[in-house]
This record gives structure tokens, C-alpha cells and sequence, in this order.
């Protein structure tokens, strides 16, 4: 077993890493900007060293920085968490080159995957069913409009190399395009220091189900079931469930077999997330492959009772999985509701400034990953995301009513949450319903 891991990432997925890696008796380095110092997983952690100043830039995307402290602290893995550098391959070479092992897939893989127009070149190759979309990366506005002619309005510009919602736009006319392809280029080389973008058709109304995927270095891939993540506010996920209300069974196979055949065209190991666009018709189409753990991984380890954090510890020690796809079961139903700190009467502003009372629920069913406590100081540096409140119940109906009870006992004082936006959702007549979440958000 890897023996000693650092964490190149903060927030709560540090904290949740952390836990994992104690109860495997692996002992664990948190790194901090020095806004963070007095973040919960630096007081967690066997041992913790700050790497620069509050910009990502010049700490939590700091490179040599971030390998430098892991050659100082004797680590002989990486973590990289979600976001950051957990899906650049520049940053997994280095690893490799250091002989430090990334806990995730190859530098090859995470090249292949995180280029979006390779990768649909890849899924075409092995019969995946792919959206249309420009047959190579652009930086110029210029060819990225003549794709978007070519392919026909509207389309949806994305950062090649990004994820998590950041550096994307849709444009529903050439008019439309400059602007917006200007905006997302320009959110790309802030949050991922790079410019090159992809434009694909967009698709009004999907579905968005993603599947959990578990591959070994010995070739063994498995699904855990899928989220459906179709509740999105600029891209960004509000409330992911698993399992999806609204899919059969034979379809659920169908697109399960269809993840694992993508994931095996790359020859994938370590935790992924194969994501597709799912249409009324039951049509789907491949969107973009994961190549990290995902924010809203809790719902399938609810529902799946397999902690996916720890198979990625023993799959980056070069351990096989555990599971077959026989033993992988969905029991119950899971909600998250990812609890930011921002306001959302006047337009989503984030909302920074010390918590001066805090209160989180607990109980049968429920779980609550988060990183902050009373006294803490929300920075304006980093993204706004407080914590992820899960709940599990027997069917989908009590885990509604299970969340709406969470939702009603949180206290975060002293910032402004949108806590009861979510409770808004959680009412919603289109949401309880589940079978079409087009109009949710506008009908608040």
C-alpha cells in the first residue's frame, strides 16, 4: 500500500481524503495557501506546509511547488482531489517523472480524456455515440465560429481542458458566438491557465446521467450505477441523485455497458465518470469523461455501499478491485445538495465573511461533508461551495422528505447561503415529480 499521501487540493475533499486515508493507516500531507492556514484539513493532517499565496495560481496550481512538498514531506503519492490539478496531465507526468504515484489515471489517459476533441475521436473509434462537435481544439474565435457554422446553432463552448462548469458558454447565434466565446476563453485561462476551447452542438433539455466507473491496472472495469445531474444553475451542479427516477432497467444496462466500453478504449484505471446527454426519446450520446473523483461521488457510495475514495488508494497501490459488476447493487435513494455561500437574491454574488454560528443536522441516512466550523473565514479566492448535505432513504419520496428536514435545521450564520434556495428545488412540483426538470429553476 502507498504509505504516505499528500493532498493537492483543500475544502472538503481534502477533509474526505484525509479520513479515507486514516482508516487505511496511510499517513497524509495537507498543503495550504496562506489564506488557508487555518483550514480544517491542515489541523487534520499528519503534517501540513504551505505552498505560496492566496492565488490558485501560485499555490493550489503550483506545480513544482506542489512536488516539492511532497519530495520535502517523504510522500510517495499524490491526491489531487477534484478541480486544481486533478485532471492535468502536465502535472501527472511530473509525478511520473518523480516516480510519486498520481493517485488517478496516467498522464496518457488524463492527455487523452481532458482533450475533448481526441476524445470523441477515441469513443467514435469504439461505436460510442458522440454529439457533435469541432474535430480539433481552437483558440482562435475566429475558426471556432466556423465550426459552430458548420455544425449549426446553437452551440455550447467549452473549455478543452476544463470541467466543473468553468469556461463554458452557449451561443444561439453567430451574433452571439464572439462575445461568448470571448468570455469563456477568458474564465478557461483563469481558472485552468490555458485557452483552448471546443465547441459542440447544444442539446436543449437533456438529461444529464453520468456513470460512476471503478477500473484496476489489471485491466478490470466495473460501473457503480449512475447520478442524475440534470439540476444545473451556468453548469454548475445544485442537487445530484442516484439512482435516476426516470430510467428503466434494460436502459440503465445499456448505458452502463456503453461507459465501460468507453472506459476501456482508453485502457482507464483509478475512479472516472463517463458523462452522456440523455434526450426524452432515450437516445444518449457521450458528453465528456471525468478522470477524478467527482464532487457528488457520496449519492453512489450511498447507494452502492463502496467508499470510492479508499478503491482509489488501493487501485493507485496497484491492488485489483475487490468487486465484481455482480456484486454492485443500487439500494435506496440518495440526494446531495451542495450548499454554497453566495446570495442568491441578488444574482448568485458570493458571499465571503466569517461564520459566527454554525449547526449541522445528523441522524439515520444522513451525511454531511464539509470543512468549515464557527469561526471560520469564507475568502473570496476559492470557490464558494460550504458543504455537501447526502441523505439516503428507502425510495426517492423519503429521501425528498429527508432533505427538506436537513435543509431545515442547517444554521450558517454570518454569510448568506442558498440554503433555502435548495429547499425551493426540493418543493418544486417538476422536481418531486422527477420526470422533467427542464422548467425547475425557472419556475422559481
Amino acid at each position: 500500500m502507498i504509505n504516505k499521501v499528500l493532498i493537492a487540493n483543500r475544502g472538503e475533499i481534502a477533509v474526505r481524503i484525509i479520513r479515507a486515508c486514516r482508516e487505511l493507516g496511510i499517513e497524509t500531507v495537507a498543503v495550504y495557501s496562506d489564506v488557508d492556514r487555518s483550514a480544517l484539513h491542515t489541523q487534520l493532517a499528519d503534517e501540513a506546509i504551505c505552498i505560496g499565496p492566496a492565488a490558485s495560481k501560485d499555490s493550489y496550481l503550483n506545480m513544482e511547488q506542489i512536488i516539492s512538498a511532497t519530495l520535502l514531506t517523504g510522500a510517495d503519492a499524490i491526491h489531487p482531489g477534484f478541480g486544481f490539478l486533478s485532471e492535468n496531465d502536465k502535472f501527472a507526468a511530473m509525478c511520473e517523472e518523480c516516480n510519486i504515484q498520481f493517485i488517478g489515471p496516467s498522464s496518457k489517459i488524463l492527455h487523452q480524456m481532458g482533450n475533448k476533441s481526441e476524445a470523441k475521436k477515441m469513443m467514435i473509434a469504439a461505436h460510442i455515440p458522440v454529439i457533435p462537435g469541432s474535430p480539433e481544439p481552437v483558440k482562435e474565435m475566429a475558426a471556432g465560429l466556423a465550426i459552430a457554422k458548420t455544425i449549426g446553432f446553437p452551440v455550447i463552448i467549452k473549455a478543452a481542458l476544463g470541467g466543473g462548469g468553468k469556461g463554458m458558454r452557449i451561443a444561439n447565434t453567430a451574433d452571439e458566438f464572439k462575445n461568448s466565446f470571448n468570455a469563456a476563453q477568458k474564465e478557461t485561462e483563469m481558472a485552468f491557465d490555458d485557452t483552448t476551447m471546443y465547441v459542440e452542438r447544444y442539446i436543449r433539455n437533456p438529461r444529464h446521467i453520468e456513470f460512476q466507473i471503478l477500473g484496476d491496472q489489471q485491466g478490470h472495469i466495473i460501473h457503480l450505477g449512475e447520478r442524475d445531474c440534470t439540476i444545473q444553475r451556468n453548469h454548475q451542479k445544485l442537487i445530484e441523485e442516484s439512482p435516476c427516477p426516470i430510467l428503466s432497467d434494460s436502459l440503465r444496462q445499456k448505458m452502463g455497458e456503453t461507459a465501460i466500453r468507453a472506459a476501456k478504449a482508453v485502457h482507464y484505471y483509478n475512479a472516472g465518470t463517463v458523462e452522456f446527454l440523455l434526450e426524452p426519446d432515450g437516445k444518449f450520446y457521450f458528453m465528456e469523461m471525468n478522470t477524478r473523483i467527482q464532487v457528488e461521488h457520496p449519492v453512489t457510495e450511498w447507494v452502492t455501499n463502496i467508499d470510492l475514495v479508499k478503491a482509489q488508494l488501493r487501485i493507485a497501490s496497484g491492488l485489483p478491485l475487490i468487486y465484481t459488476q455482480d456484486d454492485v447493487k443500487l439500494q435506496g435513494h440518495a440526494i446531495e445538495c451542495r450548499i454554497n455561500a453566495e446570495t442568491p437574491e441578488k444574482n448568485f454574488r458570493p458571499s465571503p465573511g466569517t461564520i459566527t454560528n454554525l449547526y449541522m443536522p445528523g441522524g439515520k441516512g444522513v451525511r454531511i461533508d464539509s470543512a468549515i466550523y464557527s469561526g471560520y473565514t469564507i475568502t473570496p479566492y476559492y470557490d464558494s461551495m460550504l458543504a455537501k448535505l447526502i441523505v439516503l432513504g428507502k425510495n426517492r419520496d423519503e429521501a425528498i422528505a429527508k432533505m427538506r428536514a436537513v435543509l431545515g435545521e442547517v444554521i450558517i450564520e454570518g454569510i448568506d447561503t442558498n440554503i433555502d434556495y435548495q429547499y425551493r428545488i426540493l418543493n418544486q412540483p417538476d422536481f418531486v415529480e422527477g420526470a422533467d426538470l427542464s422548467n425547475v429553476l425557472k419556475n422559481l
